[in-house]
């Protein structure tokens, strides 16, 4: 039989559409590819799915029937991991779990589910310093902006935090990786994409678009962490292993005066 190989939109509505059609079809020989991301194999077909929510629905309902709450968070986390060759291992996941009279999410022997809280792990912590790392800077149109570009797509993972903790404020996060942000209207998060000047420098804080007060509101910042930065106590290691290099471009405190 000729192998298939199934392109979806990168959602995960339209990556449970194809579960849907996989277990439909009785496909046996199939990969999953973001249609952002196909590569044609020598000997597969390639079959655009389109999304389908009914469907979709229908198989995360069998999820939830087979798999703790912890798991089915794990799945979407590994989801977004964006990761080479995820969606195979989350179909061999959902196909084992669905293959068993009892529940099985916790049998951590089987190489996909093992493998799937592994992922979900990685992206979980990129999650929580996500929430830690993030620095809003106060535009022109009062509107607070920070720019993120994690390993992973976590934006659906942190509008909660986000929106709970800065309800009172208008504010914009954006992933220039996945070039997508979501913006809090004082109501309502909604994703948006946005056309940023060219050669921007998102490091910086350009007086062209940021309010006078936010260079005010960096050098306290700054001046604080020096304060409190007690220099023959200073343990770098330590530091680096708290708040990785790669985060520092967009931390005010160190950035040069």
């Amino acid at each position: 039989m000729t192998a298939k190989n199934l392109i979806y939109d990168g959602t995960f509505d339209g990556f449970l559409s194809v579960v849907f059609y996989v277990f439909e079809h009785k496909l046996k020989t199939v990969t999953i590819q973001n249609e952002s991301t196909v590569q044609q194999g020598l000997f597969s077909v390639n079959e655009t799915i389109p999304v389908d929510e009914t469907k979709a629905n229908r198989v995360w309902n069998g999820i939830k029937s087979k798999c703790s709450t912890q798991s089915r968070y794990q799945l979407y986390y590994a989801f977004l991991s964006e990761q080479i060759g995820v969606e195979d291992l989350l179909l061999d996941y959902i196909q084992y779990v669905f293959s068993q009279s009892k529940k099985v999410d916790k049998d951590y022997s089987h190489p996909s589910i093992l493998k799937i809280a592994q992922i979900a792990k990685y992206v979980g912590r990129e999650k929580h310093r996500m929430e830690a790392f993030v620095r809003f800077k106060l535009t022109q149109d009062d509107i607070y902006f920070a720019n993120i570009e994690p390993d992973f797509n976590v934006l659906p993972l942190i509008e909660k935090h986000f929106k709970n903790r800065y309800a009172d404020q208008k504010w914009v996060i954006y992933d220039i990786k996945r070039n997508y942000g979501l913006f809090y209207d004082l109501e309502k998060v909604e994703l948006i994409n946005m056309d940023f000047p060219e050669n921007f420098n998102f490091t910086k804080t350009d007086d062209a678009f940021f309010a006078s007060q936010e260079f005010e509101f960096q050098k306290l910042w700054q001046d604080y962490f020096k304060a409190t930065n007690i220099e023959s106590r200073k343990n770098m290691k330590l530091h680096i292993r708290h708040i990785p290099k790669r985060y520092w471009k967009y931390l005010s405190e160190k950035q040069p005066n």
